[in-house]
């Protein structure tokens, strides 16, 4: 589990600040469905995730691990066993319980931040969009589409699967460059809940013991 969240954040879901739009090719039906689907869940006042974050090399996942997602507007909280990342909407928290180590930092303006849904965003920037049809997913028949950056960026491709119906993400899978592979499948969706005002606030008062890092 050591660094875990970096490997996410760094590694497995970077999305570099591209901005070549005029070259960009964007399925008109790709685009549809994505657009959809942003503003559903940009209605509601919040949204959980729980799902699986996969990881290998040579495109295949050799490990696995649960997690959990909590969003509100740009604030979120993300935990995967004994790591946490917590946006306050100002600075990110790397919180690793196992090493008691915290590092803090502010969001750096050529990545993307952390989210089983951050390509319903990047997309309209960085990527060459394509509708690739529809492929069985955990039961669903999602709708398939692919992305391509416009400029070099350490990534391959990115595959999204999105039951349109629901207007939710089902599962989205990153190929890299150097044939790594990172997959998040969402396994339990929820929205409008009443959170704790505290869900994204750092409190330091509960991590005394903890050597805290500030980048």
């Amino acid at each position: 589990m050591k660094n875990i969240i970096s490997k996410i954040v760094i590694s497995s879901l970077v999305v570099g600040a591209v901005g070549f739009t005029n070259a960009q090719k964007i399925d008109a039906k790709a685009k549809k469905i994505l657009d959809e689907i942003t503003a559903n869940y940009n209605s509601k006042k919040n949204s959980y995730f729980k799902f699986s974050f996969g990881s290998g090399p040579n495109g295949q996942v050799d490990k696995t691990e649960p997690g959990i997602y909590y969003a509100a507007g740009d604030k979120y909280k993300l935990k995967i066993m004994e790591t946490e990342q917590i946006f306050d909407g100002n600075k990110i928290y790397n919180i690793n319980t196992e090493d008691m180590e915290v590092t803090v930092a502010k969001p750096n303006g050529s990545s993307s931040m952390f989210s089983p849904i951050n390509y319903l965003s990047t997309y309209r920037n960085d990527y060459n969009v394509t509708y690739a049809g529809k492929k069985s997913v955990n039961g669903v028949n999602a709708d398939f589409i692919k992305l391509t950056p416009v400029k070099s960026n350490g990534i391959k491709y990115v595959y999204l699967f999105v039951d349109s119906a629901k207007k939710q993400m089902v599962k989205l899978e990153q190929h890299g460059n150097n044939k790594d592979v990172a997959v998040i499948a969402i396994k339990e969706y929820k929205e409008n809940q009443d959170l704790d005002p505290g869900m994204f606030v750092f409190d330091k008062n509960k991590f005394k013991n903890y050597l805290i890092t500030e980048l």
